[in-house]
């Protein structure tokens, strides 16, 4: 059977740096910073004091009140960025054949928020306070639902939770529906609202996230011998996925195509990645020969890059060994750095940085990383975004659990 091509027609975000994908996207080349102190709650009795929260959201404009008031946060942002992404596919201008339109939505942790609300409510209260909507809020395939209702897509619908590559699965895998034919259009993506004090406490018993509370902006940066743990984000990114004969026919704006997708498991630990990068390695050959390219021919990398000891060491030499005859000529960079680890989030709005990078020639800049540790010496773009003619991409994810995702990006040509 012959495979089709997919491409990318519609994309939408709320993140810490900007509310849709215009004002995301300006945020990442100025090298704006959304990291400060976390205002969701008091965090004066934690190891870490600082988070990149999402701020003056206004999610009316997106998501009924009804929506907003009975379900967790996580799913009204994936709405919120579904509908976006809706809009600038051109399809609330289109009729398009619904039963062969699916959602794929992922998130790692699912309703925290309500889950963190409903105990507390229980505790004070009893069981009778607890809302009816409290089941439905806390799962995690909510969003994907929620979705689905908002835009009429009646095709598939799935909720992958892999950690922090969720975002990155879900894309391929919607990739995979409209490559194999079973969908014309994919609504797919992840979001994360994990800044609560539950979830928030558990990273920080882990000892993952950055202790830098008395320099909180410059305390998530990627590869830089200084880095001493990730900061948490929360956001979601939606993108639209199209059959590429099916986005010319209704004239569609393509902004890249999709060419591979890789999906391994370390088979290693539960939080430590593989010390000699198996699963990253393999992911990243896996996309590149589902691709049907060479790995010289990747220009670019979005890369996971989480300011943590043990995943950027890992991640660098998976890099160093995939790419060993071109590492002269690939950048690379982490826009965590600027919005920090959205968790499950995090893959589908690193997705949406890259595909901007494709069409814009941009790559946005890694901040606050000044002296690259000796494991990590690439070329990582620091400071300020450079331009640069990219004519294919990729970008990482891997999670908690051995979870690894790598997806690759072409600049479309008819």
């Amino acid at each position: 059977m012959e495979e089709k091509r997919v491409v990318v027609t519609g994309m939408g975000a709320v993140t810490p740096i900007g509310h849709g994908l215009e004002a995301f996207w300006n945020g990442l080349i100025s090298g704006k910073n959304g990291i400060g102190k976390v205002t969701h709650f008091d965090p004066q009795d934690y190891r870490s004091h600082m988070a990149a929260e999402v701020r003056n959201f206004d999610a009316g404009q997106w998501v009924g009140k009804k929506i907003i008031n009975r379900f967790d946060r996580f799913s009204v942002f994936a709405i919120a960025a579904s509908v976006m992404a809706f809009k600038d596919a051109g399809l609330d201008r289109f009729e398009f054949e619904a039963e062969k339109a699916g959602v794929i939505i992922g998130s790692g942790i699912g309703g925290s928020e309500t889950i963190q609300d409903g105990a507390k409510k229980i505790n004070e209260k009893g069981p009778s306070a607890i809302s009816p909507f409290f089941i439905p809020s806390v799962l995690i395939n909510m969003a994907a639902s929620l979705v689905s209702i908002r835009l009429g897509f009646k095709g598939s619908l799935a909720a992958p939770s892999v950690a922090c590559s969720t975002g990155g699965n879900a894309i391929g895998e919607a990739y995979r529906m409209i490559q194999r034919g079973n969908e014309v259009l994919m609504a797919a993506g992840s979001g994360e609202t994990a800044i609560n004090p539950l979830p928030y406490a558990g990273f920080c018993a882990l000892r993952a996230m950055s202790q830098r509370n008395d320099d909180m902006e410059h305390a998530s940066r990627p590869f830089d011998k200084k880095r001493d743990g990730f900061v948490m984000g929360e956001g979601s990114g939606i993108v639209i996925l199209e059959e590429l004969e099916h986005a010319k026919a209704r004239g569609a704006h393509i902004y890249a195509e999709l060419i591979g997708y890789g999906n391994t498991a370390d088979a290693y630990h539960y939080t430590a990645p593989h010390p000699e990068a198996d699963g990253m390695i393999r992911v990243m050959q896996e996309a590149i020969h589902d691709a049907e390219i060479t790995p010289e021919q990747v220009e670019y990398i979005n890369a996971h890059g989480t300011s943590t000891a043990l995943n950027d060491q890992a991640e660098c030499l998976a890099i160093k060994k995939t790419f060993a005859g071109s590492l002269d000529k690939l950048q690379i960079t982490s826009i965590k750095s600027m919005i920090g680890h959205l968790l499950g989030g995090a893959g589908s709005v690193e997705f949406i940085a890259t595909v901007m990078s494709v069409q814009e020639g941009i790559i946005p800049p890694t901040i606050n990383t000044t002296e690259l540790d000796n494991e990590c010496e690439l070329n990582v773009v620091l400071g300020k975004a450079l331009k640069k003619d990219i004519n294919i991409a990729a970008t990482n994810n891997f999670g908690f659990g051995g979870g690894n995702a790598s997806l690759l990006l072409k600049k479309y040509v008819d």
